[in-house]
């Protein structure tokens, strides 16, 4: 924010020089935190992001968070504060640092462990500083911690409720081993412990800096006033919006213990005056296995996604005081204890583009269609080049498209929504650390979901297990059946999942995107791409000119750009990748799609699905054309699915599109 609008708050009390450093330099002692953590810990995983900071003032609300941390993560930290607070009140003293990773007392799931510290002012406390790291394994019933079966906690790791580990300045060892003896990697974790606690005294003492310069009260005033200042600010925005409804459902892609069909996330998003009501009424009820979240991970998705349309605000408590979030309870969106929720971000995920399509209506300006879904990919085994057979834990994720947005095209190969501070890992790395060879990392041809702007490309990786004993795979993921979905006309990327090649057989099994604990052998290959992002608009008005673009960039192949984008290109020179725009075919096939392509959503499941086993139409024709749902490997039509999966592609793309072909044919001109 400008020093303009800050000094024109009638509510500031401290002049506005003093409240702009003060008020930056608490993001600055956030960022702080996030050096000290980034050049200390142990696992490759924190190393590479996967972790934020706080700084929360005496009642646990937040004052401040980094420029980098993980948006999952945001809004959490404070509830995870509060019950540090509840826990232990009356009972804090100098030199004290909590531990906490429980998703039930609003954190997000076991691996996210919280280390906090109290900070004093003589006998006073004015606030915490927090440290939030993602541990590679908290134990449970499969390397990682993430059990596809796990339908209650006690197969997902350790939870950790409030513990004092670090008593007046002094580690309680005893209470630290126990923690890691109950993990696959002790020696990480005991790292990333000690890692985590300084970046906690790295927050202590710039504080202690700042009120020695300013005075306590003077930077106590400030914990409060960046809050009620970005409060302020947002209720302002809001008020500046007409009020109304709007409403969505976005889907997981089902429930392992149920039937086929896909599960529905409602959200509906109502403007009062100054007041935002996120609304999930309607959404299904807790499912059978760890992708249900818990109400501090549901709260952080609605406060992700909303930040996302005010990027200018910073982010604290402030900004979360005009929400109000009313979720079901024993819902997916509000699991209780004991039910598993280490896989929340399954429908994190749903919700944070649920809410940017509801913001794209009211903010048409910043519309941005659906994004790829974060997957996490987790082996473990032990490690044969070395004499002792160390475990190993590869921990991998894949990044991926956002969805095409009002004027530009999406982002490609970005880091999933669920926290694009998130860094891709580097495979120099994984392959020193793990006994994992990548065969291929790469942008994935015509995974984009098309549109007048298209979506953002995915990328493909493939990796081989090599000298390795007891090894098994685990995979989260979704958007394998409720994929990636286009908005005003735009068109879905592709099914997400992932495939094993048999060393010993040379078959290709299909895993899809959620199982655990599959064993695989020294030799076995397995490979699996992350979709596009969707497309925004009618893809048959996207420019020729740029279609061709795309072509010769490899983002499109020319068989695709007919297909998707009824634009067809004369090959020049293949090798120098020159081509030209046949403008009369081009005119003739847009023509084509516009008259014939309602058809298509019309077909019969059943015939379609068995033209996909025949090898006749590939998965991209079955959800682009046909709004198609099969099981990707056998070709099984999943009725269910593709009635929900059809319902919601007429509803995002067939009801915006244009059918004035003489309009298509003069933007093929």
């Amino acid at each position: 924010m400008s020093d303009s609008r800050a000094g024109s708050w009638s509510g500031l009390t401290l002049d506005p020089v003093t409240f702009e450093v003060l008020k930056n330099s608490f993001i600055t002692i956030v960022d702080q935190m996030a050096e000290q953590v980034l050049r200390t810990c142990y696992s490759f995983v924190i190393y590479n992001r996967d972790f934020s900071s706080a700084l929360n003032d005496a009642n646990g609300d937040s004052i401040a968070q980094g420029n980098q941390d993980i948006a999952v993560h945001v809004g959490t930290l404070h509830y995870t504060c509060k019950d540090v607070i509840r826990a232990f009140k009356g009972d804090t003293k100098p030199g004290d640092v909590f531990m906490i990773n429980d998703p039930y007392a609003g954190g997000t799931h076991f691996n996210d462990v919280r280390l906090i510290r109290p900070i004093f002012v003589g006998d006073e406390i004015i606030a915490y500083s927090q440290s939030n790291g993602h541990w590679s394994d908290v134990g449970g019933s499969v390397p990682g911690s993430f059990d596809v079966n796990a339908k209650e906690m006690f197969r997902e790791g350790i939870r950790i409720t409030p513990i004092r580990i670090i008593d007046q300045g002094v580690l309680r060892e005893d209470v630290a081993n126990m923690i890691a003896a109950n993990t696959r990697d002790p020696k990480s974790v005991i790292g990333d412990m000690r890692a985590q606690t300084e970046a906690t005294r790295v927050a202590e003492r710039e504080i202690l800096r700042l009120v020695d310069k300013y005075g306590k009260d003077t930077v106590v005033t400030g914990f409060k006033e960046v809050q009620d200042y970005v409060e302020q600010a947002t209720r302002q925005r809001i008020a500046e919006l007409p009020d109304g409804s709007w409403e969505t459902v976005d889907y997981i892609d089902r429930d392992p213990a149920a039937g086929e069909g896909l599960i529905p996330i409602r959200v509906k998003l109502t403007i009062k005056g100054d007041k935002v009501i996120y609304d999930f009424t309607g959404s299904h009820g807790c499912i059978g296995t760890l992708y249900n979240s818990a109400f501090g991970s549901t709260f952080s998705g609605v406060v992700a996604g909303m930040k996302t349309y005010f990027p200018d605000l910073p982010l604290n408590s402030g900004f979360y005081r005009p929400i109000e979030v009313i979720a079901p309870k024993n819902s997916i969106v509000d699991a209780p204890w004991p039910v598993a929720v280490t896989g929340f971000l399954m429908p994190f995920e749903k919700i944070m583009n649920s809410i940017y399509e509801i913001w794209s209506d009211i903010m048409p300006e910043r519309a941005i269609a659906c994004a790829f879904n974060l997957e996490y990919l987790l082996t473990g085994g032990r490690d044969m080049r070395h004499e002792d057979k160390p475990m190993f834990m590869f921990y991998d994720w894949l990044p991926g498209g956002w969805g095409g947005r009002s004027t530009k095209d999406g982002c490609n190969v970005t880091t999933a929504c669920f926290g694009t501070g998130l860094q891709t890992q580097p495979i120099e790395g994984q392959e020193r650390l793990s006994p994992i060879l990548a065969n291929e990392f790469e942008i994935l041809r015509d995974s984009a979901g098309p549109g007048k702007f298209r979506g953002g490309a995915g990328v493909v990786k493939t990796s081989t297990l090599r000298e390795a004993e007891d090894t098994v795979l685990s995979y989260i993921c979704d958007r394998e059946r409720a994929i990636v979905w286009g908005i005003k006309g735009g068109l879905p990327s592709l099914p997400h999942g992932l495939w094993v090649k048999r060393a010993k057989t040379g078959e290709k099994e299909w895993l899809g995107t959620i199982f655990s604990d599959v064993e695989i052998e020294s030799g076995d290959m397995f490979s699996r791409p992350t979709g596009g992002g969707g497309g925004l608009g009618d893809p048959l008005e996207r420019d020729p000119a740029a279609v061709m673009l795309d072509v010769e960039d490899d983002y499109v192949s020319i068989e695709r750009a007919k297909i998707d984008y009824g634009v067809v290109l004369k090959v020049i020179d293949i090798d120098l990748a020159q081509y030209e725009v046949d403008a009369d075919a081009t005119k003739a096939a847009r023509c084509d799609i516009a008259k014939t392509r309602r058809g298509w959503l019309t077909e019969d499941p059943a015939d379609v699905a068995a033209r996909y086993r025949k090898g006749e139409i590939n998965n991209m024709d079955m959800v682009r054309r046909y709004a198609v749902i099969v099981d990707w490997g056998t070709g099984e039509l999943m009725p269910k699915s593709t009635e929900q999966f059809r319902e919601s592609f007429r509803l995002r793309s067939a009801d915006n599109w244009n059918d004035n072909i003489a309009e298509l044919g003069e933007a093929a001109e």
